[in-house]
């Protein structure tokens, strides 16, 4: 018997739901074989990694802190991944929406001022936004490719954040620490839960996923960047503009990637440093897709993506592992579910095989 990739009359709704469950579940395969791989016991390794972050309130308090941004971040990207506009540089325009914010931040300083959060949020959004216009205005202006110059710019933004934080905004009794003045009670995050990190940008994030929800399932202009995205000439009949689309995608990514920078400076740091971000606007593009750029699956993969940041640390705690061993669960996760979703569009045939003289012929 010969296997055999056979197209399929028209996408299997039901494996573009299965696919992301399946590739998770490959991913847990696939770290049984990398602990022992590692010379760890695979069934240890795999508590330590995925049950020993959330097995008290603490733990699942920062599991929903780690998945803040990326909700934030994956709700944008997905406006922008369903008109066809691919935003690959969201890590800079977080890195950006992180800087606006520290610096209203550091304005305000430790004065009294009720205004500072909401005008943080505010600079942050401004931030990512400015950031996403560079490759949204050379896109629509000459044409050029959002995917390169979106992710040039994260290496701009963060040479930009290493300067300030090395030079006019370093902390002058910060012990030589590449790092800003923390900040101010007023610049901060309310925590929600006493005794824990999780602050008001969970909160934050659960109404971006929801206003994402009524932008990309029940808006007009959401009907036209799905449109436009999918069928460009159909698009284009109708009357749908693609500059709007390509404009919306990258604004709607790089405000909501700023906003999520803003979390992260006025939440857990209380600060701006040189390591501001952790990979968030990376591992948003992987949240995204396995969420199936729909609101209610990118709050799921959100959970799993921020569980693989914990077990990472935990890993390095207790396993002796490095902590980057997150990012290989997260290539794990990505590679599963692009060979998954290939039988959204195939399914496997397996046929008989005869030996007939020299060569192998099918029946």
């Amino acid at each position: 018997m010969w296997p055999r990739l056979e197209a399929r009359p028209e996408a299997s709704r039901r494996m573009r739901i299965l696919s992301p469950l399946l590739a998770a579940g490959l991913t847990l395969l696939g770290g049984l074989v990398l602990f022992a791989a590692l010379g760890t016991n695979p069934l240890h390794g795999l508590r330590v990694y995925f049950l020993q972050p959330v097995a008290d309130l603490y733990g699942l308090s920062e599991l929903l802190l780690k998945a803040t941004p990326l909700m934030l971040i994956g709700i944008g990207l997905a406006a922008g991944f369903r008109a066809g506009v691919w935003n690959i540089g969201a890590e800079g325009q977080f890195i950006l929406g992180a800087l606006f914010a520290t610096g209203v931040a550091l304005h305000v300083g430790d004065a009294p001022a009720v205004w500072a959060v909401p005008a943080m949020v505010a600079a942050g959004a401004i931030g990512g936004a400015l950031w996403a216009a560079i490759p949204a205005w050379l896109r629509t202006r000459w044409g050029t490719n959002e995917i390169l110059v979106s992710l040039m710019l994260v290496y701009v933004a963060q040479m930009l954040a290493s300067w300030l934080v090395y030079g006019p905004w370093k902390d002058p009794g910060g012990y030589n620490f590449p790092q800003t003045r923390s900040f101010g009670e007023s610049a901060l995050l309310p925590l929600l839960v006493e005794g824990t990190r999780l602050h008001a940008g969970f909160v934050l994030a659960l109404v971006a996923l929801l206003a994402g929800y009524v932008f990309l399932q029940r808006s007009f202009l959401g009907f036209q960047m799905q449109v436009a995205g999918q069928a460009e000439q159909a698009g284009r009949y109708a009357g749908f503009s693609g500059r709007r689309a390509i404009w919306a995608g990258l604004l709607a990514g790089g405000a909501l990637a700023g906003v999520a920078g803003m979390t992260e400076v006025a939440g857990p740091m209380g600060q701006l440093t040189a390591q501001v971000s952790a990979g968030y606007g990376f591992a948003a593009i992987i949240v995204a897709f396995v969420g199936r750029l729909h609101p209610a699956g990118i709050f799921l993969a959100s959970l799993l993506m921020a569980l693989f940041f914990l077990g990472g640390e935990q890993a390095q705690q207790h396993l002796n592992l490095p902590s980057s061993i997150s990012k290989v669960f997260q290539g794990m996760l990505l590679f599963f579910l692009l060979a998954s979703d290939l039988f959204i569009g195939y399914r496997l045939r397996w046929e008989r095989a005869a030996w007939k003289g020299l060569s192998w012929t099918r029946r």
